[in-house]
């Protein structure tokens, strides 16, 4: 029930993880706003939904444009009237080394992953604490919590959202608006072969270990109940959820981990 009636909107909804938000969603009874770049992929998506279309709305977005993005949300909230829960799920990762990343590359990666989910975030926020009541849902990474070869830029963009929306969550919360950061594993989605290489150019390769990972609807069955019990932080992985572990009690033994084995 926490999710009928209310309006959801869902950044990087063309494909991967918020397409399978979309329709399991839609599945619950939200309202929904669906925002990526790519319009016809975002009435891909709407037309794969069920029910009634009128509480499906398209809302094209570029989270690397920071400057629109406050007139987005104004946009996104004049559709239904508010915005009860953000999902901040638009990122890209990184594949390259962390001496041979060019800068260009690295400020692409950090506009999107962080610059443009705080900037919406703080255009959103106001009205839920207008209104007493919202919820802002961030897909961060099990990268936010420790580090692998080849994706110190992304690595770096998911604790920079851990620390921002870690403070944020305690100057909002009294004032009704929940915070959840999530941290997925490997999902089966092509983030990998949309990752950045060093020069800003597309990786477009399928990483081995997200060819046998869960898919992006089992993820995201697993991830809405825990949303709506209001967690705060929530993991979902494969074996790779124990490197969190590691990280706060053997810091050390992780590293020597890390530095062996196979990373695509």
């Amino acid at each position: 029930m926490y999710y009928e009636n209310k309006v959801v909107w869902i950044t990087g909804a063309s494909s991967g993880i918020g397409e399978a938000l979309a329709y399991a969603l839609n599945e619950k009874g939200a309202r929904l706003i669906l925002s990526a770049r790519r319009t016809d992929e975002l009435e891909r998506v709407k037309s794969n939904c069920k029910g009634d279309p009128d509480n499906i709305a398209v809302l094209p977005l570029d989270l690397t444009d920071t400057d629109l993005l406050a007139g987005n949300a104004k946009q996104a909230e004049s559709l239904f009237g508010s915005v009860d829960i953000l999902f901040n799920n638009g990122g890209i990762s990184q594949r390259a080394l962390a001496l041979e990343a060019e800068l260009d590359s690295v400020r692409r990666l950090m506009e999107i992953n962080f610059f443009g989910t705080i900037a919406l975030t703080k255009a959103i926020v106001p009205g839920m604490i207008e209104r007493g009541h919202g919820h802002v849902v961030v897909t961060s990474s099990v990268m936010g919590k420790f580090g692998t070869k080849y994706r110190s830029a992304y690595a770096a963009s998911k604790h920079a959202l851990h620390g921002w929306f870690d403070c944020l969550r305690q100057e909002v919360i009294d004032q009704g608006v929940d915070v959840t950061l999530v941290c997925p594993g490997y999902v089966k989605t092509d983030i990998t072969k949309n990752a950045i290489t060093a020069d800003g150019s597309k990786f477009d390769k399928m990483g081995s270990a997200h060819k046998e990972a869960m898919t992006p609807e089992q993820f995201a069955d697993k991830l809405l109940p825990k949303v709506s019990a209001g967690k705060e932080e929530i993991y979902i992985a494969g074996r790779e959820i124990w490197a969190v572990y590691l990280k706060r009690v053997f810091p050390s033994l992780l590293n020597k981990i890390l530095r062996r084995i196979k990373v695509t």
